[in-house]
Formats: structure tokens, sequence, C-alpha cells
């Protein structure tokens, strides 16, 4: 599994979303998500958004995933 797989399921599952995905080993990765869907959801919502579009990789390839989730709006201010 690498980097780039996960990041083009995250961004074709949430639609308008972009994720910067990275990950050393292969098997835990660190994504940050940035997606409209977001706005007005929980921390734990956001991340179960994620996780759909990845499916059944979590848990088998992907055995952890750290996430950051943004609206286009939280991330913005974050940046200034």
């Amino acid at each position: 599994m690498d980097s780039a797989r996960i990041q083009a399921l995250i961004e074709h599952g949430l639609a308008g979303a972009r994720a910067e995905v990275s990950g050393a080993d292969g098997v835990h990765f660190e994504a940050t998500v940035i997606a409209g869907q977001f706005a007005g959801k929980l921390p734990l919502a956001r991340h179960r958004l994620v996780y759909a579009t990845l499916g059944g990789l979590m848990g088998g390839e992907i055995h952890a995933l750290a996430l950051k989730t943004l609206t286009p709006e939280e991330a913005a201010a974050r940046h200034g």
C-alpha cells in the first residue's frame, strides 16, 4: 500500500476533497483531509467518512491511519 493510492481513494470517495497522505512503512499512515462534507460534523463522524472511502483496507493493508480533518474554512483559517 502506498500513500498515493490512499490519497486517490479518499479524494475519489469524498467529492471535492483534498488529501495529503504520508507513511514510510507501508502500513502506518498519516493524512490531512480537507472536505466540505465535514462542515457541522464532530471529529468521529469526519473520520468515519474518511474510513468509508477506504473500505476493507482499514485494519487490513492499512494498519493505522492518523487523521486530521478540516473543512475548507478551517484550513484557510489555519494558514491565514
